[in-house]
This record gives structure tokens, sequence and C-alpha cells, in this order.
């Protein structure tokens, strides 16, 4: 009877063990069942005049005497009854719209990864926007990728190309590729120790032949094509190939060059081309920016007679990818460290 209890009792174990996988299992598959026939991301909009006035309210509430404050709110409120009451009778084309702000974030890495955030809202604000409205591009980036800041600075043309204007706000940094996506605004604000300019390219990288050589390593690097690689890590680079690799960084940095005089005529390109950079006040003195102030500054002097609408894109992640997500980070992580040191291709710097 003992052998039989344990038995049993070792059985209901195994039984409750296969039932919990099963059921992580079976949860897996309907998490990437619900992922397929989902959007891949969703656009997520905030008023910031809703969190301006939640803020003043706050303050308010510390600062004044409340029976002042209610009957403020009270003639505020027979104030937009009245307006509603009005506007009831209205056709939607006949009731006077505030003029919207669009508010888009960009925070620029190397790989310039927020352009695929940034084209899916963009993607959206020209479904509703008009010439009468304004997208606003709280910027920050140090540069990166050509080929990344440069989809980047097309994704903000597209705005440009509707006659909707569009204005650049940078509190810290806009570089090298930050900048390329600046020039392409209507207008460009920055903080007075905003880091602006970088109008050149670069790219550096080790190159371990020598090392290898020492200890009898060899290595055969095969190409088709004369100049499918000019300089390598591990092979002998020759004279010949740095010159091909030298050519290529002078065509690229003209061609950022010929971008930005397109994009803001009033720059001196040839003074500010030499890869240097300037903090706001001397920016503004070189033209490459209009205006010094920072973006709450800005977004905040709007706020009283424009309705303002942050636009964000979230991608959805599958149930394996938000368990993976961790690791997946740390790794990414290691690896954009790893070739910032390095630098081994071109980059904006």
């Amino acid at each position: 009877m003992e052998f039989l209890y344990e038995y049993g009792l070792f059985l209901l174990k195994a039984i409750t063990f296969v039932i919990a996988i099963a059921a992580i299992i079976g949860l897996i598959v309907s998490a990437g069942s619900r992922q397929k026939s989902s959007p891949a991301g969703t656009i997520e909009v905030i008023k910031i005049n809703d969190r301006f006035d939640e803020m003043s309210k706050s303050l308010r509430h510390a600062i004044y005497d409340e029976d002042l404050i209610k009957k403020e709110e009270k003639i505020q409120e027979k104030e937009k009854k009245r307006e509603k009451k009005q506007s009831k009778n209205k056709k939607l084309d006949e009731i006077e719209q505030p003029k919207r702000i669009y508010l888009i974030n960009f925070d620029g890495d190397m790989k310039a990864s927020a352009v695929a955030q940034l084209r899916e809202a963009v993607s959206a604000i020209l479904f509703t926007a008009t010439p009468k409205d304004e997208v606003v591009i709280r910027l920050e980036s140090a540069g990166g990728m050509v080929h990344s800041y440069g989809l980047a600075a097309s994704q903000l043309d597209r705005i440009r190309q509707r006659d909707i204007p569009l204005t650049v706000c940078v509190d810290k940094v806009a570089a090298s590729g930050g900048y390329m996506m600046a020039c392409v605004a209507n207008k460009i604000c920055a903080a007075p120790f905003a880091v602006i300019g970088s109008i050149g390219v670069l790219a550096q990288l080790p190159n371990f032949h020598k090392l290898l050589k020492k200890h009898d390593i060899d290595f055969e690097l095969l190409t088709a094509g004369e100049y499918k690689r000019t300089l390598t890590l591990f092979g002998e680079n020759t004279d010949k190939a740095r010159e091909k690799f030298v050519e290529d960084l002078e065509l690229t940095h003209q061609l950022f060059k010929d971008y930005v005089v397109q994009q803001r005529p009033v720059v001196d390109i040839e003074t500010v081309a030499t890869g240097e950079i300037w903090f706001g006040t001397k920016a503004k003195e070189k033209n490459l920016i209009d205006e010094l102030t920072t973006s709450d500054d800005y977004i905040t002097g709007l706020a009283s007679d424009h309705d303002i609408f942050e636009v964000n894109y979230t991608s959805k992640k599958s149930l394996p990818e938000r368990l993976g997500m961790s690791v997946q980070l740390g790794v990414e992580k290691s690896v954009t460290r790893l070739i910032e040191q390095l630098q081994i291709s071109r980059f904006f710097h």
C-alpha cells in the first residue's frame, strides 16, 4: 500500500508538470497567432495641452485660495458651455479649429534605429495634417551611419514636400547625421549650449595584419571587382586602397555639403563644412540655426492658441520576443559599444 501511495503521488506530480508545460506552450502558440493577426504596432497620441493644464491646475491649487479658484473654474465652465452651445448647430467645416502642432521625438543612435518609428509617425501625421498645421521634431543625435541618417532626413523631407511647416528643436546635440536631419526644417531652434554642426565624414578601423604576420597566420580575402574591398581589418592595406578609400570619403562629404546647401541656402557651406562643431550661440551667427531657445520654451509658447499632439509609434512584441528582449538588448548594447570603439564602417561624426 505504501508503494502504491508513493507511486500515485509521483504520477500526480508528473501529470501536473506535463499540464503546466502544455499550458505554457499553448500560451506561446496563442500569443504568436494573435501577433500574426494583429497590427505590427500602434500609433499613440497624447494631447500635450491636457498635461500642461494638469500641471498648472496642481500648482494653482497649491498657491491660491480655494474659493477664488472655484469661482474662476465656474466662470470657465460657463464659457465652455456657451461655446459648445454655439457650435452645436454648426457643421464640422464651419467650426473654427485651433491650429494643430504635431510633436515627434527622435533620439538618434549610431544606426539611427529610431527611423523605423519616425517613418510610421510621419505617415500617420500626413493623413491628417494640412499646411495650416506644424510638425515639430525634438531631435537629439550626434550622427552615425550615412545611409541610416540619409533615410531619416528623407522622412522629414516628406513633410516639407507637403508644404507643412517643419520645425526642429535641438536641446543637446544635432551633429553630423543629426544636422543632416535638422537642416531639412523650415526653422531650426537650439539651446544656447547645444552642439551643432560637424558637417564632415569620418571612417577609421584597426588593422591586425602585422600581428597576424608575426604569428605566421595567413589571411586571405577574395573579391571580384577591383574595389569590392579597399581597406581591411586583417589584410595588408596598400596605398592604392587608401587613396580609393579617401576618394570615397571625399565624395560622401561633397554629397553631404550639397544636401545642406540645397536644404539651407543661407549657410556659407565652405566655412561650416570643416567637420567643426559650434555651440548654439555661435551656430546662430553662422546661420546653422534660426533661433536660440529650448524645445520646452518653443512648445509651451504655442500651447495657448494651438492644440499640441505628441505622436509616438510603438512596435508590438510577441511573447517570445518579450521574453528574450532583455537578453537581446544586452547583446545589442555590447555589440554597439564594440563597433563604436572600432568604428569599422563609414560614419558621420
